[in-house]
């Protein structure tokens, strides 16, 4: 059976940008459908963000119990622990569920068609979807609308040696394990691979990490990285840098690697994560057939998240990096507003990144490397938690907080932290990049004592030459 409808505006992709936008837009009172052919949420709320960050705290916990058993300084003595995988999955699951619900219900609430099933591109125009049905065919449906928002997100890459299968995981299967291997092997060194393999190490297996690069986490600066890398190491994470993973051996119980020098060796491994990255979505849904101009196989856009086609727009990892969900949704609340008739660029001063490695690292805006490469003569100050006093307090006081800052008029552009729970000053961070905030409008800001946040102002002092605490 087949169907028709108009709409002013149709969503493909109920994801962070895409749920974002309808939500906006019905608030705006613009006619609204969205389609999408799994669960409301995406990537981010059902197989990545939130999933991942909950499993990092069963872990957290689970390492705090055998910390203990073995005998803490703080004095507290336990047995040794248990996991239930199992049951941390379903909590995990319940948080995802909850979300997803309550994003089912603000697009209703604000009068968004969802439409749950496959879409397909006939036109800028035109879109046809196969509803999902409860026998698997509810039918076809073709919407008209003026404009056409995609946001289709993206997937995991695989590895033409190493092709996703019972033992070869993605991250998706990774996040919801039935049963925990002995041994994982970790391809990519990445923040997604490292994410998922401090979970695993502090849930007991046996975890190695290969990446082809001489270090981990290569997409940020080496200073950045060294805590984490030191943080691997204790916990017995075994590191493989400058390998080549060449596929799995004929029996499939190990990781083929081979060396800068050429040399090959045998990784042995119950269960393998690939996660050297993910890719547009852009295949399988017709696409193609927009001819829209790309940047490699991102869509490109300008920055009001137009594409090439009139009526047509692109946000999120369709568009290409960064990758961020809070990226996604500033663009699918701006493409909304456009549409309504309201005036806006997606022109941020900085959109901040999270690595929830242990320790976090969050950055925002221009690295010391950074600022030079772009010929800016800047100062750079760092403040270690070391000399923290609520970092002593929490046991934790490996890393820093850096600013960077023009040397003529200390115009802040960019902060970089690394350590326990520094996630949380991603805030702070944008918040004064956004708003042009110089070295002394940090420095003379009052920050609360004792907390992670006064190595924000002590950074900020210690650049103006006058720090109080080292």
């Amino acid at each position: 059976m087949s169907q028709s409808e108009h709409t002013t505006l149709l969503v493909i992709g109920g994801g962070p940008g895409g749920y974002v936008a309808a939500i906006r837009a019905g608030q705006l009172g613009i006619p609204t459908v969205l389609v999408e052919r799994e669960q409301l949420g995406g990537t981010c709320l059902n197989i990545g963000c939130i999933p991942s960050k909950a499993l990092i705290h069963v872990a957290e916990e689970y390492g705090k119990a055998r910390h203990y058993a073995g005998g803490s300084p703080l004095g507290i003595r336990a047995g040794a622990p248990e996991i239930d995988i199992a049951q941390s999955v379903a909590w995990k699951d319940g948080i995802v569920q909850r979300l997803t619900r309550g994003v089912g219900a603000l697009l209703k609430k604000h009068g968004v068609k969802v439409v749950h099933g496959e879409a397909r591109v006939v036109d800028g125009k035109t879109v046809d979807v196969g509803i999902s049905g409860d026998g698997g065919d509810g039918g076809n449906l073709r919407i008209h609308c003026e404009h056409l928002l995609l946001a289709a997100g993206s997937e995991p890459v695989a590895l033409p040696s190493l092709p996703f299968s019972e033992r070869v995981v993605s991250s998706t299967e990774a996040l919801s394990p039935k049963t925990l291997p002995q041994r994982l092997v970790v391809v990519g060194a990445g923040y997604i691979g490292l994410e998922l393999g401090t979970v695993y190490r502090k849930l007991g297996v046996e975890v190695s990490v290969v990446e082809a690069q001489d270090r981990i986490l290569p997409a940020y600066d080496a200073e950045l990285a060294k805590p984490v890398a030191d943080a691997l190491v204790r916990q017995g994470v075994a590191l493989y840098l400058g390998h080549k993973v060449l596929g799995l051996n004929d029996d499939g119980s190990a990781v083929r690697l081979q060396d800068a020098d050429g040399v090959e060796s045998a990784l042995p491994a119950d269960r393998v994560l690939v996660a050297v990255g993910r890719r547009p979505r852009t295949q399988g849904w017709g696409l193609e057939t927009l001819q829209l101009d790309r940047n490699g196989a991102a869509l490109r856009i300008d920055d009001q998240c137009r594409t090439s086609m009139r009526g047509v727009w692109a946000i999120g990892d369709l568009a290409g990096e960064p990758m961020l969900a809070h990226r996604a949704m500033a663009q699918g609340e701006m493409v909304a507003e456009l549409i309504a008739g309201k005036q806006r660029r997606f022109v941020p001063s900085a959109i901040p990144a999270v690595c929830f490695t242990d320790p976090e690292i969050v950055t925002a805006g221009l690295s010391p490397a950074e600022a030079a490469a772009r010929e800016i003569d800047c100062i750079s100050a760092s403040f270690p938690f070391a000399a923290n006093g609520r970092a002593m307090t929490l046991d934790s006081t490996d890393g820093f907080v850096r600013v960077v800052a023009r040397k003529d008029n200390h115009l802040i552009l960019g902060w970089q932290a690394v350590g326990r729970n520094v996630s949380e000053l991603a805030a702070a961070f944008s918040q004064s990049l956004e708003m042009g905030a110089r070295l002394e409008d940090i420095a003379g800001t009052i920050h609360a004592h004792p907390t992670l946040g006064e190595a924000v102002q002590e950074a900020a002092l210690r650049a103006l030459g006058h720090a109080l605490h080292i």
